[in-house]
């Protein structure tokens, strides 16, 4: 079956760096289009980043500011997000998503059909 499993989450204090780990088994992510999204306590979830597998362009949320990078390392059926600068508001449960019919890019989690269990990121003093 299709499985995704976040790793790398934890307390970080501002303007530090976690990178975390999409890992996934059961399809090899490389043909599929890989999401991050992120769900702070009362807010929608909103999309993060977006790695395409068409032609391996990056896309990110404009709050993202030029301080996330998301990657694939193909051989290692992993997707990770490297984040530096963390601010307080970055605080959220981040998840990966696929969509195994989809190789191009989106930021809507509407377009995703499998989904990681998240991992919590809290950025505080």
């Amino acid at each position: 079956q299709v499985q995704l499993v976040e790793s790398g989450g934890g307390l970080v204090q501002p303007g530090g760096s976690l990178r975390l780990s999409c890992a996934a088994s059961g399809f090899a992510l490389d043909y599929y289009a890989i999401g991050w999204f992120r769900q702070a306590p009362g807010k929608e979830r909103e999309g993060v980043s977006c790695i395409s597998a068409s032609d391996g362009n990056t896309y990110y949320a404009d709050f993202v500011g030029g301080r996330f990078t998301i990657s694939r390392d193909n051989a290692k059926n992993t997707a990770y997000l490297q984040m530096n600068s963390l601010k307080p508001e970055d605080t959220a449960v981040y998840y990966c998503a696929t969509e195994l019919s989809r190789t191009w890019c989106s930021l809507s989690w509407e377009d995703f059909g499998s989904w990681g269990q998240g991992t919590q990121v809290t950025v505080s003093s």
